[in-house]
């Protein structure tokens, strides 16, 4: 066993040497390892830390586009919606415009027209003046007067007729306050009231229109 023992002693002397500068250097060998670990570990950070901000102002930059999408949105809307406005504003006056012109070319002559019915009231009594009994061929010049009379106001009505002018004689009618003008309500036998029982003067209306409404009596209960 003694002899044994010498004998490894002797192997392990020549080794000596080479562990103790193997254990002094594994220190140095130690450090630069774990620097070399955390330059690594630090490298690692950097690039993550990099790719956050990278993924950080991408996402910074889609928020500024999304609001600027939203706010051109909205401005887009508020266009159109003044673009519309102004095309019905637009269309409103067209119409109202035409209307008007229309209501020109139908009622311009109103005020003609109301002229002309004095001259249709004057032709009416003048061949309601003519006795009908003195109408007869021993008075030729009356007669002649009166049918001439009679055909000048048949042309006068077929010239209101035609230019929209049409004559109101509302007897046995109802009272419509929009055509008619009562003078008077008196009973009537055999006479619903509330209906025209004499007409004064004859009415007319212009394209639907009441020109001059007729003067009449209107019966009323007794």
């Amino acid at each position: 066993m003694a002899a044994v023992a010498q004998c490894v002693r002797g192997a392990l002397r020549p080794r000596l040497p080479l562990l103790n500068v193997a254990l002094r250097t594994s220190p140095r060998l130690l450090c630069a390892a774990t620097q070399q670990k955390n330059t690594g570990q630090n490298l690692e950070e950097d690039q993550n830390q990099s790719q956050n901000e990278q993924k950080v102002e991408p996402s910074s930059a889609e928020k500024l586009l999304a609001e600027e999408k939203a706010k051109l949105e909205e401005q887009l809307k508020e266009v159109n919606d003044k673009y519309k406005r102004a095309l019905a504003d637009a269309e409103n006056v067209r119409q109202r415009s035409q209307k008007l012109v229309e209501e020109a070319k139908l009622y311009g002559i109103q005020s003609f027209c109301k002229d002309l019915l004095e001259v249709a009231d004057i032709l009416e009594k003048a061949t309601e003046s003519v006795p009908k009994e003195e109408i007869k061929d021993e008075n030729p010049h009356l007669k002649n007067l009166y049918e001439g009379l009679v055909m000048t106001e048949i042309q006068i009505q077929k010239v209101f007729k035609k230019h929209g002018l049409l004559r109101l004689d509302p007897v046995g009618a109802k009272f419509d306050p929009y055509e008619h003008e009562a003078l008077f309500h008196a009973p009537v036998e055999g006479q619903e009231p509330g209906t025209i029982a004499l007409v004064s003067k004859v009415g007319y209306k212009l394209h639907g229109r009441t020109l001059r409404p007729a003067l009449v009596g209107v019966v009323k209960d007794a």
